[in-house]
């Protein structure tokens, strides 16, 4: 008895180890990236982050004692700081659910003061059920939408007229036929709003609100041509707390109680066939510097004489972007956007009021961009030529829409080289 009970316990511990095993040989990283070397040269200086490499939007003229524009100066860089490693992860069912992950990073960092340092661009957990998805970390704001934006060379990606940040957030995505709906909740990091104390994720911490998304997408692809089109829209809405408290003076200090709301909606398409594919997006936001678009706000009036407690309103813009490329190789496209500032929702009592943000003082932007790309086996040779032109005024009315408007304008050539792996 003794003997048989030894090899049944023997038998049971070899399946365990045997399922453990199985279990464990699920798991897995697949690792990917490249290799990424940009030239540039630019025709004046510019509003960028990286020593360049992100371009914004052109510097206004800086005139000296003479009347000469100081930043009508050209300028170039040679950086391969975009070089990125990803590694996808794999492992075993949970909740019954497929598991996955992703950690990316690249060596773009957070500041030029720490340039070339490794930085967190990517890392989530993803749940998959039948229809049900649920994303937990960080990745990019559902703005940006991921089955269709710019392929530009250019690292901005179409920003400020495409949205352009990633947040820590929880997403959830149901999935019926054609049809999905997205629903997230959003803290912000690296891309934060700004306020009295500059870029800072602590106005929207403070307000113990999420950054609020809800999306619906509708799409459809020939399982026989592989043409398809995807089309949808969103809205998002966020509030911020400005600050907590208000200094009349240095040793009378009040508590004061203030939001800053603002909506954001969009609406996108994508149609791909198979010699060209054709994209497009328009958004509407109010204060969203966070997804670095000419936005903020503006202090509307005090309304408290005593306390110094103040309300406010969001500036708003309006953005529109459309490309157009080929889908073979090479490939040849064009990218064109417009972004608009339309000055405060509701007039501020004074127009000398604080206003926080980012470039409130450019009433509208363009830009075109076109590219050839070309691949060779492993290896990527691409060429743009990027044209963008910011209006600047210095004049404010009461809702700060800038004035006696200046237009400047930088192009920007580029040419990089990429090694996949």
């Amino acid at each position: 008895m003794r003997k048989y009970l030894i090899i049944v316990l023997a038998l049971l511990s070899s399946g365990a180890l045997s399922a453990q095993e199985k279990e464990e040989s699920k798991f897995g990283i697949k690792f990917s990236g490249f290799v990424k070397n940009d030239f540039f040269i630019d025709s004046r200086q510019t509003i960028c982050a990286r020593e360049g490499h992100f371009l914004l939007w052109p510097a206004p003229e800086k005139l000296d004692a003479y009347g000469n524009d100081i930043n009508s100066k050209s300028t170039y860089n040679i950086l391969a700081i975009q070089s990125r490693l990803s590694g996808k992860i794999s492992g075993p069912d949970a909740f019954g659910a497929k598991t996955s992950g992703l950690l990316e990073g690249d060596f773009f960092a957070q500041a030029n003061d720490n340039i070339n340092l490794f930085r967190m661009r990517h890392a989530y957990v993803k749940l998959n059920w039948t229809k049900l998805e649920v994303l937990t970390g960080y990745t990019w704001n559902p703005l940006f939408v991921t089955d269709c934006f710019p392929g530009t060379v250019s690292f901005n990606t179409g920003a400020p007229m495409q949205s352009f940040a990633r947040n820590p957030q929880l997403r959830l995505s149901y999935t019926a036929g054609n049809i999905k709906i997205l629903a997230a909740a959003l803290s912000q990091i690296d891309y934060t709003s700004r306020g009295v104390d500059g870029p800072n994720c602590k106005y929207i911490r403070n307000s113990t609100t999420p950054d609020m998304h809800l999306q619906i997408h509708y799409g459809s692809k020939s399982a026989e041509t592989g043409n398809g089109f995807i089309i949808g829209g969103g809205m998002a809405y966020k509030s911020i707390v400005p600050r907590l408290e208000s200094e009349i003076s240095t040793d009378e200090i009040y508590k004061v109680d203030e939001l800053v709301h603002g909506i954001t909606a969009m609406a996108f398409t994508k149609v791909s066939t198979g010699p060209v594919t054709l994209k497009a997006q328009v958004r509407y936001g109010e204060n969203i510097p966070d997804v670095l678009a000419i936005s903020g706000f503006g202090v509307k009036d005090i309304t408290d004489p005593i306390t110094g407690e103040q309300t406010y309103t969001p500036l708003k813009s309006m953005a529109y972007w459309g490309e157009i490329h080929t889908n073979g190789n090479p490939q040849v496209g064009v990218f064109g956007g417009a972004l608009i500032n339309s000055g405060t929702k509701e007039a501020m009592s004074d127009a000398a009021n604080a206003i926080y943000g980012l470039a409130q003082d450019i009433r509208s932007m363009f830009r075109i961009s076109p590219r050839v790309i070309y691949n060779a086996g492993k290896v990527r040779l691409a060429l743009e030529m990027e044209y963008t032109q910011a209006a600047y005024g210095e004049q404010y009315d009461e809702f700060y829409l800038p004035e006696s408007t200046i237009a400047v304008g930088n192009l920007r050539g580029l040419f990089a080289v990429y090694y996949f792996f």
